[in-house]
């Protein structure tokens, strides 16, 4: 699939060089909408988890960084595509024994938890269907590489019309709550009730 996301790589690769390793280097507005985000994403999490995450698309690392000050005894393996951004990541945080970066399109193993932040967001020059396909298939990756869940977030459809972008993508919180709900799990959860035009995805194997 890496190859087939090659603008995607540049598109963020530009975004890094450009602005440095903050929360505008992939493309959010600031820190503080971006850890609202990474508060949704890991509402399963229990404070002394011990568990791992591999975080798909991880950028440079911001994410590491807030899970290192809530759920510090967490394993964590960052994945993107990008190498301006696994470069960013490791000089960042570094990597030790539970915490590594690999510059790849997925884990090489699996985990207890997937997340994904953002990454469904950019489709540049994509039609809705093509994008939709390449959303269900990551989807479909993150299920097979996690033994617990995982969770993701997208930019809503009910977005306000006039703040939309034609090379972003819009999703349907219905349409993919109905995907998580009837492929992978009983157990799923949809945040949709916070101030950001976006909607998470939370899916749990078990209860």
């Amino acid at each position: 699939m890496k190859s087939e996301l090659d603008d995607i790589e540049r598109y963020y690769s530009a975004k890094i060089a450009e602005h440095g390793p903050v929360a505008r280097g992939v493309d959010w507005k600031d820190e503080a909408s971006q850890t609202l985000r990474f508060d949704k994403l890991s509402a399963a999490f229990i404070p002394d988890s011990t568990d791992d995450v591999a975080d798909w698309g991880c950028g440079y690392g911001a994410y590491c960084g807030y899970l290192s000050g809530r759920f510090p005894r967490m394993g964590y393996t960052g994945i993107d595509i990008s190498a301006e951004m696994v470069e960013a990541a490791r000089a960042s945080l570094g990597e030790t024994e539970r915490r590594r970066f690999l510059q790849a399109d997925r884990p090489d193993r699996p985990h207890d938890w997937c997340v994904a932040s953002g990454i469904f967001n950019v489709r540049l020059e994509r039609d809705d269907a093509s994008w939709l396909g390449v959303i269900h298939d990551i989807i479909d990756l993150m299920d097979a590489h996690s033994t617990k869940g995982f969770a993701f977030n997208a930019l809503t459809s009910y977005s306000d019309a006039d703040k939309q972008r034609d090379y972003l993508y819009y999703a349907s919180p219905e349409d993919l709550f109905a995907r998580c709900k009837s492929r992978y799990s009983r157990f799923v959860t949809l945040l949709h009730d916070y101030d950001l035009y976006e909607f998470t995805i939370i899916v749990r194997k078990s209860p």
